[in-house]
C-alpha cells in the first residue's frame, strides 16, 4: 500500500519561493505517476503539475523527481496570492489512486 507524506508548506510573501516535497512509502510502479494538485477554499481540486503544468503556474513552478528516494518536489517561484491553497501529492497507477494529507501554502503580505 502506497502512502504519501507532503512537507514544505508555509507562509510566504508575494514574489517569494517555496519547495514542497512528497515522499512515498511502499511500492510504486513509476515515479512519473506522482504529481501535485491544489485546492483553494471554495474551489475544486485542480492539477498543478504532473506530466503537464497548469497554465497558471507555467514558468513559475517546476516538478522534479528523485526515483531512488521515491520523492517528488515542487519548486514554486514568484508566488502569488492566488497560489494560496492546500497542496496535495497524488499517485495514480491503474486502479491505485492515493493522496497525501496535504500541506498548506499561504501567499500573503
Amino acid at each position: 500500500q502506497v502512502q504519501l507524506v507532503e512537507s514544505g508548506g508555509g507562509l510566504v510573501q508575494p514574489g517569494g519561493s517555496l519547495r514542497l516535497s512528497c515522499a512515498a512509502s511502499g511500492t510504486i510502479f513509476s515515479i512519473y505517476a506522482m504529481g501535485w494538485y491544489r485546492q483553494a477554499p471554495g474551489k475544486q481540486r485542480e492539477l498543478v503539475a504532473a506530466a503537464n503544468y497548469a497554465d497558471s503556474v507555467k514558468g513559475r513552478f517546476t516538478i522534479s523527481r528523485d526515483n531512488a528516494n521515491k520523492t517528488v518536489y515542487l519548486q514554486m517561484n514568484n508566488l502569488k496570492p492566488e497560489d494560496t491553497a492546500v497542496y496535495y501529492c497524488n499517485y495514480r497507477w491503474g486502479n491505485f489512486d492515493t493522496w497525501g494529507q496535504g500541506t498548506q501554502v499561504t501567499v500573503s503580505s
